[in-house]
């Protein structure tokens, strides 16, 4: 066993989140850590790998075991290149080689005994060396770099430079090149974009060791993992076998549970009512004592409360002219093209989806659409009455503001019986609600920015990655309010089973590209 969790349990002041739960990691298991947003994945993440001390329960570890993190908020050094950090996945082979050639030093200053105790030693070293593919670490570098697109970033790159999407394909990359007894991956999918989530999906088919993965991309997890752990209402619960046999299980479950609750309340009822009517009576007291007594020894079946399921319904703004936007020999980036000169043209009722690899200028193209940014050259020509919802895949610093005071400062008229109303339908607890932005996970705060966003009128959605860290019942829900919107969407996204059903075109940002595929 890798890994043993017993008796753990653990809260955020009156927030429980786990209650008394176990957990085993096998040798060679693909385990897929799921549940809905908010309900501690995360948190289970952070407490096995040390970052939080739990308030109950053992964690405990296989001795010497090697565990990879993907932490998306590591720092990384300024001064390094990309090179450099991945490179430095090998740093205990090249403190071996150093090792080794401080041997090789000394072995014209020794006996004859100890010369060949240092030959021995060396050879043991130098056999790791080679085991270890020491001296092919370049090749396996650029390969992986490749494999995840970070080629198109630029190896020599400094890695302070990198946008969030990058940096987190960096640590990924590294920690896959380090390949540890056992890989903890906190939905990885998120900055890849299609062809990089099929390498990851091959790579990951194929890693001998041990991996925890928490992702809300169905198809990937599908494809990649051998065993379940559910996370909901504070219990962690093992399935072994794919998803789609989870959710056969798990209803199965739960519809035999609702029976046994069903029943036992009848029976509860009755009992409840025979010593109500007979404890009275001396001729039948002990009847009804004898049925409380039954009554009191019973062990109740506790149904889990039901999460609220979010609604997402977008308000209609007044209807924009009939051009939503056309450029003229546009040019975007930054310092340097990104893109060849685009001629586009969009009309009111399009709903087109962007695709293509990472770094390629899909959100500098949206930026450039929106005129957040100027272009390098050529010009946008927008159309009139436009109502434009934004959806940005990263956003600043983390507001320090509650759930409520975010969305009541965009919405000042609103009571605050309405913001609550409008956070709850968005899939939000009270508990949430009333809790800071920065302390929610990645979901949570997702759902507070599409509150303000279905709250706006509009006409125009521009969506960047909108289903980034959403769980399954809430990406479902945005794909059937997308499909009933009336205006007009641009969006970009990585998964094709979220938008094919959604947009009449999709755009491929490949053929536009300066970028070297």
């Amino acid at each position: 066993m890798i890994l043993s969790v017993e008796k753990l349990s653990h809260g955020f002041g009156d927030r429980a989140i786990f209650d008394d739960v176990s957990f085993r990691l096998l040798k060679g298991e693909h385990v897929g850590l799921i549940g809905a947003n908010g309900e501690g994945k995360s948190t289970f993440m952070n407490i096995i790998t040390g970052k939080l001390i739990p308030d109950a329960g053992k964690i405990h570890w296989a001795k010497n075991v090697r565990v990879g993190y993907l932490d998306q908020h590591s720092v990384l050094e300024k001064g390094k290149t990309v090179r450099d950090i991945l490179k430095s996945a090998f740093e205990y082979l090249f403190k071996m080689e150093e090792d080794m050639n401080a041997m090789y030093g000394r072995m014209g200053e020794v006996e004859p005994d100890e010369l060949e105790k240092l030959l021995e030693d060396v050879g043991v070293l130098q056999d790791m060396l080679t085991n270890n593919d020491f001296y092919v670490i370049d090749a396996k570098v650029e390969e992986t770099a490749r494999g995840l697109g970070l080629m198109d970033v630029g190896l020599d790159r400094d890695v302070t430079d990198l946008s969030g999407g990058q940096r987190t394909k960096v640590l990924l990359a590294k920690l896959l090149l380090e390949k540890p007894e056992i890989l903890l991956l906190d939905e990885p999918t998120n900055y890849l974009d299609e062809e990089h989530i099929e390498w990851l999906k091959r790579y990951l088919q194929e890693y001998e060791n041990a991996f925890i993965l928490i992702s809300h991309d169905v198809p990937f997890l599908n494809s990649v993992i051998n065993v379940i752990y559910h996370v909901e209402n504070q219990e962690l619960s093992r399935y072994v076998g794919d998803y789609h046999h989870f959710q056969e299980v798990y209803e199965v479950k739960k519809q035999q549970l609702e029976a046994a609750y069903k029943r036992q309340q009848q029976e509860v009822a009755k009992l409840k009512d025979f010593v109500a009517r007979n404890k009275a009576r001396v001729s039948t007291r002990n009847m009804a004592m004898s049925r409380q007594k039954k009554l009191d020894k019973m062990d109740m079946i506790e149904l889990a409360t039901e999460k609220p399921k979010p609604e997402f319904n977008f308000k209609s703004a007044r209807t924009s002219g009939k051009l939503i936007f056309e450029t003229k020999d546009l040019v975007i980036g930054y310092d340097s093209p990104l893109s060849s000169p685009l001629n586009l043209r969009m009309e009111r009722g399009q709903k087109i989806a962007l695709y293509g690899a990472n770094g390629i200028g899909k959100t500098t193209l949206l930026k450039s659409l929106l005129g957040e940014i100027e272009p390098i050259s050529g010009s946008v020509e927008r159309g009139e009455h436009q109502h434009i919802g934004y959806f940005e895949q990263e956003t600043k610093d983390p507001s320090t503001k509650t759930c409520i005071e975010e969305v009541w400062d965009t919405f000042p008229s609103f009571t605050q019986y309405e913001v609550r109303a409008a956070l709850a339908k968005c899939g939000l607890t009270t508990k949430h609600i009333e809790s800071r932005v920065s302390v929610l996970s990645g979901g949570e705060k997702a759902k507070v920015r599409l509150c303000k966003l279905i709250n706006d009128d509009t006409n125009i959605l521009v969506l960047d990655e909108p289903t980034n860290h959403l769980d399954v019942d809430a990406k479902d829900e945005l794909k059937r309010a997308l499909q009933a919107y009336k205006g007009s969407i641009l969006l970009i996204s990585h998964e094709p089973e979220f938008y094919e059903d959604i947009v009449t075109e999709k755009w491929n940002c490949e053929f536009w590209t300066t970028k070297v595929l």
